[in-house]
């Protein structure tokens, strides 16, 4: 394929003495599972060596996992919103105040690069205050609008939905483990969650800190398995289901929510398109095209995997953004020394490769990149950049997944923005612009959860105030913000209706009585009531 001249870091070395015998004991212990139960065990992606042996649940397992979770659930709903706020701010410092052990378990785990890693960390502390100091303000009662002024007292409560299923996914060990979770806890809700079994070790030291910040054990409770054994129990004892992961899988969940007239959010696929436009400085976002393509080697939901250039300053973009690219460092290193790390599973490898592949012969041209790096560990992959890529291509509509992007040239705004939207898909998308005013317009009119300008995915992501999610074949729902915390509530109405309702009393006419309303009616609009 094509020469590459990206710079490499040392082979892979040892795991951290953080990852202890005992550590990986704790915390495999914390497992819904049987003491015989049957084992798993998991790889190290820097080395492809043996790294956790975890317990697998069965569907009977699962299945008490809920039970003990809605006795739980009803002591913890009873739980004054005030001490809820303590746990987790207790949770937030215990998760900063051990954040090299939670590096290392991340890296250990995903292959990710320490300051990949890090960011979850700097997530999980905004979602857990967050939450924490804004939760009561979303579930306090509220007063709406009574159907008669003056006469109907009406009311808006919020009730927990119950028992909450997580199943998230691998490629954010802590971010998707902890941020959604936390949410439901605060509304009162207890969680039975299913990590991905790769990185479950990270989920188990999550939900070991809230325990140890003062959680009840058995209102969070975690089980390991695949989902053809145990996603049957999984939705068949929720009362909502909160999933990340791929389309396909969503789809399924949201149908058989549907049949079980329950709740669903679903964070989804993504091939996420990136526009510079004309005026853009070309050196800032150059580097800002790195950042959105490449983080956790490219295994990121919001990351960027289509880059839309003007034809007018394509080629000076293209030798920017392809120098800062080849200048990247790819290693393994429980240090902040490397720039891109591993790739996480196997399969992952391979769909990458595959999907390179498959441009290449159909005529794309790899301008950086293009090539695993066995040499530095089994799933490593060079930051790769293609052009000249066509709709026969597997890559021009399907996510990657990798650190892969491709390059497409257009010749005005529309065009930009109706390539950008030429896509089932609607997670995210960045706009690079030095007029801002122009930037959030064209933003606006992009098919996407969020949209960040002169951004990869970071600025709204950690606008934790407001709502993120996607559109389309993207999912459905929102995480953050009220969204993220209300979507885990029924709702209830109150109406204590005083003195009068809508019938007439005994000494009024029906028909002067609908006169009556009936002015007051047009009465209530002339006035501008609401």
């Amino acid at each position: 394929m094509a020469t590459e001249h990206t710079t490499t870091a040392p082979n892979s070395p040892a795991l951290p003495a953080s990852i202890t015998p005992a550590l990986l004991r704790r915390l495999t212990a914390l497992v819904s599972a049987a003491p015989d139960a049957a084992r798993v065990t998991t790889t190290a992606p820097y080395t492809g060596l043996p790294l956790a042996d975890l317990p697998v649940s069965t569907p009977e397992e699962v299945e008490a996992a809920f039970a003990r979770a809605r006795i739980a659930q009803k002591a913890w709903a009873a739980t004054p919103l005030s001490e809820r706020k303590r746990i987790l701010l207790r949770y937030h410092d215990l998760v900063l105040n051990r954040r090299e052990e939670a590096l290392d378990l991340m890296q250990a785990e995903n292959g990710k690069t320490r300051r990949d890693a890090h960011l979850e960390v700097v997530d999980i502390g905004i979602v857990s205050r967050y939450y924490a100091r804004n939760a009561a303000k979303y579930l306090a009662p509220k007063r709406r609008r009574g159907a008669i002024p003056l006469l109907t007292h009406t009311t808006e409560l919020r009730h927990p939905k119950g028992v909450v299923t997580v199943i998230s996914p691998w490629n954010y060990p802590l971010s998707m483990a902890a941020s959604d979770t936390i949410a439901a806890l605060m509304a009162g809700n207890a969680v039975v969650q299913k990590p991905d079994t790769q990185t479950a070790l990270t989920a188990l030291w999550s939900m070991d800190l809230m325990h140890e910040a003062g959680l009840p054990r058995d209102v969070w409770q975690m089980v390991i398995g695949r989902g053809s054994s145990i996603g049957t129990p999984l939705m068949d004892n929720a009362d909502y289901m909160m999933f990340t992961g791929s389309t396909a899988t969503g789809r399924q969940i949201a149908s058989d929510a549907g049949k079980r007239l329950i709740g669903a959010s679903l964070e989804l696929g993504g091939k996420n398109p990136m526009i510079v436009l004309d005026d853009a400085d070309i050196d800032k976002a150059a580097e800002g095209a790195v950042n959105a393509c490449f983080p956790s080697a490219g295994q990121l939901c919001v990351s960027v995997e289509r880059l839309y250039i003007p034809e007018s300053i394509r080629d000076e973009f293209i030798a920017a953004f392809t120098a800062r690219t080849k200048k990247l460092s790819i290693g393994a290193a429980y240090d902040y020394s490397v720039d891109v790390g591993s790739l996480t599973t196997p399969s992952q490898l391979k769909t990458v490769t595959e999907h390179i592949d498959d441009a290449v012969t159909k005529g794309a041209t790899v301008l950086a990149g293009g090539n695993a790096r066995p040499d530095l560990g089994p799933l490593f992959h060079e930051p790769t950049i293609l052009t000249d890529v066509t709709p026969d291509m597997t890559l021009h509509d399907h996510e990657t997944f990798g650190p892969v992007v491709s390059i497409y040239t257009y010749r005005d705004v529309d065009e930009a923005v109706t390539l950008a939207n030429a896509t089932p898909y609607g997670l995210n998308a960045s706009v690079w612009t030095r007029n801002g005013t122009r930037g959030r317009a064209v933003a606006a009119r992009i098919h996407a959860g969020t949209v960040n300008v002169n951004e990869a995915f970071a600025a709204a992501w950690g606008s934790i105030d407001a709502p993120m999610g996607g559109m389309g074949d993207s999912g459905l729902g929102r995480r953050h913000g009220a969204d993220g915390i209300l979507k885990y509530t029924e709702p209830q109405t109150i109406a204590h209706q005083r003195i009068q309702g809508f019938y007439p009393p005994t000494h009024i006419t029906p028909e002067t009585w609908a006169d009556l309303l009936t002015r007051a009616l047009k009465t209530m609009k002339t006035i501008g009531m609401r």
